[in-house]
């Protein structure tokens, strides 16, 4: 028989990771890489098929109940991003404050691969609270883009600290069910920080590139939390 483990509900977390819908720059690089290069892809938008996706899923989560689950929704504040969770998670009346939808909260930490390209780089703050009011901006400190550097691509290997980075701060939140609105790359090293304790097959499976708008569910454990409360 397969190891299987028991884990007290409160040293659990359930993290539902969703990368973005169609972009614009998703299409021109599928003909051109080197379209990513291209000015006029900065903060690239979600395409008609992107906001279809977004569509969809939105219908999808609000059938199997995850609307209602989740307790707060963290996106990455890129123009992409933002139109996603807002179309999934949203309030849907458009008036701020008025809705049961969980709060949605950007984090820097969760932005696409930093540098170079374009798409990558980030609007002013105040130019994202004028479009999306009901996004909570309060942890960006800085009103310009000061992460994106026109001649340096963010390494993996920072992208990998970033993820750790990340996972650390979700794990103090109070909320025990969380939504993660971000990019591909970004998505799979956020995995790839548990993917120590799982099987080759698991871990293949689990860390494999996203697909524009899929979501992915994991469960996150504090095993040292587990051995506290063993003793």
């Amino acid at each position: 028989m397969d190891a299987r483990f028991l884990y007290p509900l409160e040293s659990c977390k359930i993290i539902h990771l969703l990368r973005h819908g169609q972009a614009l720059h998703n299409v021109e690089a599928e003909n051109d890489r080197n379209a990513l290069l291209s000015p006029h892809l900065f903060d690239a938008p979600l395409t008609d098929y992107g906001h279809q996706q977004v569509e969809n899923l939105r219908e999808r989560v609000a059938l199997n109940g995850l609307l209602k689950r989740v307790e707060l929704v963290v996106t990455s504040p890129l123009l992409r991003t933002m139109q996603t969770a807002v179309g999934v998670f949203g309030n849907e009346n458009e008036q701020p404050n008025m809705s049961s939808s969980p709060p949605i909260l950007a984090l820097e930490v969760a932005r696409d691969r930093n540098g170079v390209r374009p798409p990558d780089m980030r609007r002013n703050v105040s130019e994202y609270q004028a479009l999306f009011p009901d996004i909570d901006f309060s942890q960006i400190e800085s009103e310009e883009d000061n992460l994106w550097r026109p001649d340096v691509r963010e390494s993996e290997e920072e992208i990998s600290a970033r993820g750790l980075e990340f996972m650390k701060w979700l794990w103090k939140r109070p909320e025990k069910e969380v939504a993660v609105v971000s990019h591909g790359i970004v998505l799979q090293h956020m995995l790839y920080v548990f993917a120590n304790d799982c099987d080759q097959s698991t871990t293949r499976e689990l860390c494999k590139r996203f697909a524009n708008c899929e979501i992915r569910t994991v469960v996150i454990v504090d095993k040292g939390l587990c051995s506290s409360t063993e003793k």
